[in-house]
């Protein structure tokens, strides 16, 4: 409706530019808005406030030519002025209930527009080390970032979901080092544990795979192992230092080969739950694409070699930084340690670098919030490199905080104390999980009341939806053991008795969907559409105990039926984006 009140403000100032009335050289954006009070109209717009200044004339006159000029509307009841020249526009029943027919034509496309014309967007999301199991603070960002992508490609937009899989670095040299330390337990050897390395239980669960796939054959002496290592942290040392050393001991020791045996073994155990989990939430990425590949086809160097070109690069004891100081950072950064490895930023530059080239208009990074003062080193590197930081939109999502009985449920990744995200679906269900986690803003802390989750009570957000949608069903069940029939033709030409206040609530609450699917997607804000289901839910349920549905009256029957399926329908369309699913009976 929006659209179609904003095109005859169009084609007015059209007219009134043909006869001279406005210039011929302007083009207006118009903007219509609803009004938060109806009795000022159910649409409203400033295009006279807006056209005044070039037109040399007061808003109100401008107004009044606008109206002059509208062309004669069945959906338009009356056109007010308000104001210092607000259009204020009153819709005709007819225009409401052309609401209900075009949902229940359009179906599952009801909602959706070609807002984004094709433009292509790459969204990365969750891409968590593959050195554990995904944890409840990854599921929020899998429902955020799948949220986000799904609403976008619903306006029209070519959206591409991608994983960055952190195949290398420090971060899997300190997992493949747990893993074989695990292994020389089995082994039979008696090691102390280093403080900085993976402690969870699917350490030993890799390394017993480890140890049954190739014996003792790797195994070398838990004394060799630790020779002339730095000490621990319990010991007073530094942790850091200590897991660095048996890194490089034990890659010493193995060979290459050998290592990275025990190093794929890790990732390629914690990889596949990772992308088994995600299946299982119904998250799915059209790309998984590997950090090792951008050092195997020489991209980070190609990077690299690119910033010093750039002049954005210097030495300094005996490694390479890069001047992101220049671009506004709070500090250097450093592309090449000392001992000539490359870190993970410079990766990352290559990586980012490697996705504008790949031609997206946008891309789209979902990170976690402890993440927010790497944007400006990334967006630095990404100007220094000659590219638009523009395109690179981040988007930051807090962890999720679990609640159980009221207690707060404590969580520790690196100690193996913590909840995963296979066992938060386990508890709740895919369709709470995906429903909670994008209640509120992502940038804000939120709190996972796992009691609320699981109940079955009008208090549990998804559930209310849910039953709402099966509500409706079960009306057409009923529909079917009285022999009674849905005549949809019949409904629509009967939709003039849907008068009463309940119907009229519903059908402008519908009516307003296309509106939240777009500013939800354009903002990045899935909660908006988790808002307006709710409310869409309470209003079906209060004319659900309100009002009869399967009448006498066959024309009063018919047009509440067709109300009832339209609300249906948007339920499951909206639900269908969040990732939730929209059950028939409950």
């Amino acid at each position: 409706m929006k659209t179609h009140l904003a095109q005859l403000l169009t084609d007015a100032v059209s007219t009134l530019q043909a006869d001279g009335t406005l210039p011929a050289d302007i083009s207006p954006d118009v903007m219509i808005e609803r009004t938060r009070d109806r009795t000022h109209g159910d649409y409203a717009s400033n295009l006279a406030l807006l056209l005044a200044k070039p037109a040399r004339s007061k808003p109100r006159d401008i107004a009044e030519k606008l109206l002059a000029a509208i062309e004669a509307d069945d959906t338009v009841q009356k056109i007010e002025i308000a104001g210092p020249g607000f259009i204020n526009f009153f819709l005709g029943n007819e225009a409401w209930h052309s609401v209900i027919d075009d949902i229940l034509a359009q179906g599952d496309r009801y909602g959706r527009s070609d807002h984004g014309k094709g433009k292509r967007i790459q969204v990365e999301f969750v891409s968590a080390n593959p050195t554990g199991p995904l944890h409840v603070g990854h599921g929020r960002g899998a429902a955020y970032g799948a949220a986000v992508a799904d609403l976008l490609a619903a306006i029209g937009y070519n959206v591409h979901r991608e994983y960055y899989v952190n195949d290398a670095g420090r971060q899997m040299d300190i997992l493949a080092a747990s893993v074989y330390l695990r292994y020389l337990d089995l082994c039979g050897a008696s090691v102390t544990f280093p403080a900085n390395g993976y402690q969870g239980d699917y350490v030993w669960d890799i390394a017993a795979t480890l140890h049954r796939e190739h014996g003792e054959s790797l195994q070398h002496a838990i004394e060799e192992v630790f020779r002339d290592i730095p000490p621990d942290e319990p010991a007073g040392g530094d942790k850091e230092a200590h897991i660095d050393g048996i890194i490089e001991r034990s890659r010493a020791l193995l060979g290459q080969t050998q290592y990275r045996r025990v190093f794929d073994e890790g990732l390629n155990a914690i990889l596949g739950n990772i992308r088994q989990d995600l299946k299982e939430f119904g998250v799915v990425y059209d790309d998984w694409f590997s950090e090792r590949s951008l050092s195997d086809d020489k991209s980070v160097e190609a990077g690299i070699e690119r910033l010093q070109k750039s002049g954005h690069v210097y030495e300094k004891n005996g490694a390479l930084w890069f001047s992101s100081t220049d671009f506004g950072d709070e500090k250097d950064r450093v592309l090449v340690r000392d001992n000539g490895q490359t870190t993970y930023f410079a990766s990352d530059i290559a990586y980012h670098a490697n996705k504008l080239e790949r031609g997206y208009d946008r891309v789209i990074d979902v990170w976690g919030a402890d993440h927010h003062g790497y944007v400006p080193r990334v967006k630095a590197a990404l100007k220094a490199l000659g590219d638009d930081p523009d395109k690179l939109d981040v988007l930051l999502v807090q962890f999720a905080i679990l609640y159980r009985g009221g207690e707060k449920v404590q969580m520790s990744t690196r100690s193996g104390e913590f909840v995963t995200l296979r066992e938060l679906r386990h508890e709740v269900g895919n369709d709470a999980a995906r429903f909670f986690y994008v209640m509120r803003k992502c940038e804000q802390h939120m709190d996972f009341d796992l009691d609320l989750a699981r109940s079955q009570s009008n208090d549990n957000p998804v559930y209310y939806i849910q039953y709402a949608h099966a509500r409706v069903r079960s009306v057409f069940r009923q529909l079917q053991e009285k022999q009674l029939s849905w005549d949809r033709g019949a409904g629509s030409a009967g939709l003039s008795t849907l008068a009463e206040s309940h119907e009229q609530d519903l059908i402008i609450k519908l009516s307003r969907y296309p509106e939240i699917l777009e500013a939800a997607a354009i903002n990045h804000e899935p909660h908006q559409l988790t808002h307006y289901l709710r409310e869409l839910a309470n209003d079906f349920h209060t004319y659900y105990n309100a009002h009869t549905f399967l009448v006498e009256d066959a024309k009063v029957r018919n047009a509440r039926l067709n109300l009832i399926e339209a609300t249906r329908q948007v339920i499951a369309n909206g639900l269908g984006l969040l990732g939730v699913s929209a059950p028939d009976s409950m």
